[in-house]
């Protein structure tokens, strides 16, 4: 888009028709070019217009809030399927829980960045193959593979939806920075959203209750299971309508947390050492240890998301190198642990999924720290760490269709 930017600067008509079919990746695009362009009208007129915040939110079209709506409804009567059809809950849930949600914010990008028939197809095609795959698995509650694949499963729907998310011309699974900046605003709105429902949810039941009426039962039946879908989307569509809305609260989580995780985790790995636990024998504190790691590696990765909106090397730059480096640490204790204990104890399903997603955030990490590093000493660009972060996710999408599609049938099922 920074091409076509710059190739029709002089065409107000093009500029305008390319800022509506997408307003974040246009915005983003003239951020970086804008340098090039400063004094001049047109891009003074531009960097004003883009970077003026109304006190006043914008509901969209009324189209976009007819879709909004039908999208609620449906995910809504998705959610209520086991009730229509007498599916057992344990049954649809794990396998379909994706699928609430995920179709139908894909809809919405594939609409709004008018995708072609092709890439619609072929984005629709995965997830409809992986909707029967999913369901036709054996209903066997104990199986890892199962559990292991109804895990992964949301994060191939997550990267279809990253894939729809800007205008492209032909498909390519790959999701831009902006769509990583645009999960935390949107992981921002969630949260109020939610907090928001359940005062109002704690204030109805305490009003009724006050005369006799207990809703305990009819919540869970109806409200509960369409307004949870709901929140989601509604977020969605507000951040996508109104960035100004939490694109400022997200760098500051970020900028916040960073350097208290850092601490935290400095200090957690001298306590191991003091206590004398590890991962190595104990399961449980094995599987703490690499949810604790994915969590980490997912703050770094969103933190440079948002740190890489501006390109200049300051306070925060240092913290995500050494919050790397301290991660490194982290994976490298829980990578030998999975390796000791598949020596000891022998492959199964759960060893090899935490061995191969251990080796590959081993493998990015050490990718993105050393872009970090070459920042700081100035021998690259901050703009290259989130580059390296978002060019490793087609990695992540082969290893999560492996374990979806494959780990059940190669582990028969077990």
């Amino acid at each position: 888009m920074k091409n076509d930017i710059l190739n029709h600067i002089d065409d107000p008509a093009y500029l305008e028709q390319l800022y509506r079919k997408n307003k974040p990746k246009f915005k983003e695009s003239f951020g970086i070019i804008y340098p090039d362009l400063k004094g001049s009208q047109v891009g003074e007129f531009w960097q004003e217009r883009l970077n003026y915040e109304s006190s006043s939110i914008s509901w969209g079209e009324k189209n976009e809030l007819v879709y909004v709506f039908i999208g609620c409804l449906i995910a809504g009567l998705i959610a209520k399927s086991p009730a229509f059809f007498s599916i057992s809950e344990d049954f649809f849930y794990p396998r379909n829980i994706g699928f609430i949600v995920f179709p139908i914010l894909t809809a919405f990008f594939v609409w709004k960045n008018k995708l072609s028939l092709s890439i619609t197809s072929t984005l629709f095609g995965i997830m409809g193959i992986s909707f029967v795959y999913i369901n036709s698995l054996p209903d066997a509650s104990e199986s890892d593979t199962l559990i292991l694949a109804c895990i992964h499963l949301p994060l191939v729907l997550w990267v279809l939806l990253g894939t729809a998310f800007e205008e492209k011309k032909k498909f390519k699974i790959s999701i831009p920075l902006e769509f990583l900046r645009f999960n935390g605003d949107a992981a921002v709105m969630i949260a109020v959203l939610g907090i928001a429902g359940g005062i109002l949810t704690g204030i109805t039941f305490g009003l009724f209750s006050l005369i006799g009426i207990e809703l305990e039962t009819f919540f869970e039946k109806y409200i509960l299971v369409f307004g949870l879908p709901a929140i989601p989307i509604l977020a969605t569509f507000l951040t996508n309508t109104n960035p100004q809305l939490v694109n400022k609260v997200s760098p500051i989580i970020a900028k916040l947390f960073s350097p208290v995780v850092l601490i935290m985790l400095t200090v957690y790995l001298i306590a191991i050492l003091y206590t004398g636990k590890d991962p190595y024998n104990d399961r449980e504190f094995l599987l703490t240890f690499n949810i604790m790691l994915i969590g980490v590696m997912s703050l770094i990765f969103f933190s440079v998301a948002e740190t890489t909106v501006k390109e200049k090397i300051n306070f925060n730059i240092w913290v995500l190198l050494l919050l790397s480096v301290v991660t490194i640490i982290v994976n490298g204790i829980a990578l030998s642990a999975i390796i000791f204990r598949i020596s000891e104890w022998g492959i199964t399903p759960n060893r090899m999924t935490v061995l191969g997603a251990n080796i590959l955030i081993l493998i990015h990490l050490l990718w993105v720290t050393n872009r970090l590093y070459l920042s700081i000493s100035k021998r690259g660009k901050i703009t290259d760490v989130g580059k390296t972060i978002v060019s490793f996710v087609p990695v992540y999408f082969i290893w999560a269709l492996i374990v979806v599609f494959l780990f059940p049938l190669i582990f028969g099922f077990i």
